[in-house]
């Protein structure tokens, strides 16, 4: 009987997946596999080549309304044609190095100035440098993977790329593992995005596992199994079952004891509206603008910001749709921002301009729908007043009675006066994760971090204020950080008496049934 090789990981997308092993990663080569030296030509042409496929990609993602998908594939495509990564690796090549090396040799020095930063969002880029340093290698080389297999398949690979899952998703992927990453690297994100179960920062030893050979990924045990048992194959092919079918829900969600409860989605792409809305969400109760424009040269445009919104609020008419404005904090500032002191909310609002394009595309875009307007990492009162007074001025030049306006309650001095800010809005919107973590120390890269710190009664406590301070303005409170999503967090939120909730459109059906089962009374 075979026993059973187990391998863990990072769990850095929710699921199970059963299918065959694929090692996604191309055979060891060395050269370009003709036995002479390359040029220096030939590795500007590999960089380029590369560059050329991810924006191709990326053009082909936008076309089919995956905004933020192509988003981060535009990043490796920035990154392939970045000098300081390409020409270390031709000067290699001039002094006499092998192409492939220099190329690797260059990526892995570039990646680890990034993985020096103090910024933790920053220094998991690293992974995206190496990514593209390995694709252009292997193209140097003509080295290719083997292709997938026709059954299910979980993708196994040092380094996984965004572009393997997008490409993938549709050819049988099941789950990937990756021994490089973490759980807000871009590819987790995309995991995340499709429902994908994932692994990130997996033991090495993964790569030697044979093709072919049946596996279990379990984001719930943190671990690959190789060769399962029978009893372990009959668990999994229920849970997969239970995911790739899952209950819709039906709009009009009650708790068991009968409490109405309004289900929503977390989107940023045309493609993830349709996953949640066939999933039975309401609406979108957080649409991230910033996705899509992570790597701009410049802030974007009105017509710009039309191509992202309208394929997504198109499918929103009379359907609640809450647009955030542009989010440039974190591991989201593009390049025009990242060597400015101010950056998120405070750098657009000391451009009038390029706040005064996002409001007339949302408010353009959103005519149909049930619209509402988010402003995040709020801070300050002045800083409510000053997008009230520009969504006024932007409604009234577009003939338009000015939609709601709330804030993102995400920092920790803004939830505890609370009551402060509930008269100056219409709604309040919880961040979990930043919240979260600000209240508890931790980055959100951190290991350490998850959606179940939440349930800390330091953090209940200020939702708790939070919910209080909304009551007594009659303003409605919702949550939309990852929390609302977490079965140990949701019956908690509802027992605060929050009711309204959006969670990742993969999501929806199972925080559907979570809520079905879920007696408030008991919550409370």
């Amino acid at each position: 009987m075979t026993v059973p090789s187990r391998y863990r990981g990072q769990p850095v997308s929710e699921g199970t997946g059963l299918g065959e092993i694929y090692q996604g990663d191309p055979a060891p080569a060395r050269g370009n596999g003709h036995g002479r030296p390359q040029t220096e030509d030939e590795v500007r042409a590999a960089f380029a080549a590369v560059s050329r496929d991810r924006a191709a990609l990326a053009t082909d993602l936008r076309r089919r309304g995956q905004d933020q998908q192509a988003a981060i594939v535009d990043i490796a495509a920035l990154i392939a044609a970045d000098p300081a990564l390409i020409t270390p690796a031709v000067e290699a090549v001039r002094d006499g190095a092998d192409g492939a090396d220099a190329i690797r040799q260059a990526g892995e020095a570039q990646a680890a100035l990034l993985a020096a930063l103090p910024d933790p969002d920053l220094a998991q880029r690293a992974g995206d440098v190496r990514q593209v340093a390995r694709a252009v290698a292997d193209y140097l080389c003509d080295t290719k993977a083997s292709p997938p297999p026709a059954a299910k398949f979980i993708l196994v690979r040092r380094e996984v790329d965004p572009a393997d899952l997008i490409r993938l998703a549709e050819a049988g992927l099941a789950g990937a593992v990756s021994v490089g990453g973490g759980a807000s690297s871009h590819v987790a994100i995309i995991a995340r995005g499709l429902g994908l179960p994932m692994l990130a920062g997996a033991d090495p030893d993964v790569l030697t596992t044979p093709n072919g050979h049946q596996a279990i990924l379990s984001s719930a045990t943190g671990e690959l199994i190789v060769d399962p048992a029978e009893p372990e194959l009959v668990t999994a092919r229920t849970a997969t079952a239970t995911t790739e079918a899952p209950r819709s829900a039906t709009g009009d969600l009650t708790t068991a004891d009968g409490q109405p409860v309004t289900l929503l989605c977390n989107v940023a792409s045309a493609a993830e509206t349709r996953l949640g809305l066939s999933g039975g969400a309401a609406g979108v109760g957080l649409l991230r603008t910033e996705i899509a424009f992570t790597a701009a040269a410049n802030w974007p445009t009105v017509a710009e910001h039309l191509a992202q919104l309208t394929p997504i609020l198109s499918q929103l008419d009379h359907r609640p749709a809450v647009v955030r404005l542009l989010d440039f904090s974190g591991d989201k500032v593009p390049p025009f921002l990242r060597s400015r002191q101010e950056q998120g909310l405070t750098a657009l609002l000391n451009e009038p301009g390029p706040l005064r394009d996002q409001l007339t595309a949302i408010l353009d875009a959103g005519r149909a729908t049930r619209l509402s307007v988010l402003v995040p990492m709020v801070r300050s009162l002045d800083e409510v007043a000053a997008v009230r007074a520009a969504l006024a001025t932007a409604a009234a030049e577009a003939s338009q009675e000015p939609p709601k306006l709330g804030i993102m309650v995400e920092v920790a001095a803004t939830a505890a006066n609370a009551a402060a800010f509930a008269p100056a809005v219409d709604f309040f919107s919880v961040g979990t994760n930043d919240l979260s973590s600000e209240v508890l120390g931790l980055d959100r890269a951190d290991p350490a971090s998850s959606t179940a710190l939440a349930a800390d009664p330091r953090v209940l406590g200020l939702l708790r204020r939070v919910v209080e301070a909304a009551a007594a303005s009659h303003i409605p409170v919702s949550v939309c950080g990852d929390a609302a999503a977490d079965p140990v967090v949701l019956p908690l939120l509802l027992g605060l008496g929050i009711r309204t909730l959006s969670v990742a459109a993969a999501r929806v059906p199972q925080v559907a049934e979570l809520i079905a089962d879920t007696d408030t009374r008991v919550a409370r």
